[in-house]
């Protein structure tokens, strides 16, 4: 990808080596109602009036062993006294310089897209954090990945998570990681147009099996997204020939069956909360080929 010498998004909180307790994922981390419509091109159904659900979103929830659906229960959201410290000045630090570069790219394209049908963009925070950080969704630790909190509006990332990606989950590469990125954006975009928000008016009457359902369509509409952004990414001279392969890998690398397979030789499709492999590929190609966000309907018939 070719990002180096591009501008950096102001929105960028750096609370690293800060710490903090822990306190456990909790509470309702819906902070809005209602919320933004993306033009839809006539379609009915469109992209802001789907139903569906979050589950304080990360990539590698599954790793943990604890579902994500469950921390929506129970318990108040905590409150964070964190303060950020400066960010590294720009050629400091590499991986700080590529992650303000990607947002910076999502915040444009996101902001075109809003402004077509005559909405502002409110533009996501990104939170570099290191160990254990607070949140308006509750308190984490590395080990949940990436994960976007409704409450407070922000994406939240551990950096050593892209050493993980890598050799862990073998899913190598800069595109790979800007792939991560874009999608928690693209949950930040269902929380925007009411998607998130519904579902937390909608989940006390759902049951396990309903909710994940709902779950995996949220994660493949945000798998969606990354694709549609990479293209915009791909309009901007910015994709480098691999840089494609390496996000589809990513994608087929945390797909739920292959997760569970490596942890325990086995997959339960009833559990699963983020979709196959084959469906994240599946999505994000298609956002990816068409660059198009009515493309990403995950909620009209079968994913």
């Amino acid at each position: 990808m070719k990002w180096r010498g591009r501008e950096r998004s102001s929105n960028i909180e750096d609370r690293r080596g800060q710490g903090g307790g822990l306190g456990g994922l909790g509470g309702s981390p819906f902070g809005r109602s209602g919320g933004m419509r993306i033009p839809t091109g006539g379609r009915s159904g469109g992209v802001g009036g789907m139903i569906g659900i979050i589950v304080v979103l990360g990539i590698i929830w599954m790793v943990t062993g604890q579902s994500p659906l469950d921390m929506l229960a129970g318990g108040a959201p905590s409150t964070s006294s964190a303060s950020s410290t400066q960010l590294p000045a720009e050629g400091q630090d590499e991986l700080t310089d590529f992650v303000g570069v990607v947002i910076k790219e999502t915040e444009t394209m996101w902001g075109e897209v809003f402004a077509a049908s005559g909405q502002d963009y409110p533009e996501p925070t990104v939170v570099l954090f290191s160990g254990q950080v607070n949140t308006a969704c509750g308190a984490a630790d590395s080990s949940t990945g990436p994960f976007y909190c409704p409450g407070d509006q922000k994406v939240y990332i551990d950096l050593s998570f892209y050493d993980q990606l890598r050799r862990q989950f073998g899913a190598p590469g800069d595109f790979a990681q800007a792939y991560v990125l874009a999608h928690e954006v693209g949950h930040h975009v269902q929380n925007l147009t009411g998607v998130l928000p519904e579902f937390n008016r909608r989940r006390q009457a759902m049951g396990q099996d309903e909710a994940n359902a709902y779950s995996v369509r949220i994660e493949l509409q945000a798998d969606c997204y990354a694709g549609v952004w990479a293209n915009y990414a791909g309009q901007q001279n910015l994709v480098e020939n691999g840089d494609f392969e390496e996000a589809l890998n990513a994608a087929d690398q945390i797909g739920d069956d292959t997760l569970q397979k490596r942890m325990q030789g086995f997959a339960v499709p009833k559990t699963f909360n983020h979709g196959t492999s084959a469906q994240r590929k599946t999505w994000f190609e298609r956002g990816y080929r068409t660059g198009d966000v009515n493309q990403c309907d995950t909620f009209a018939g079968n994913v």
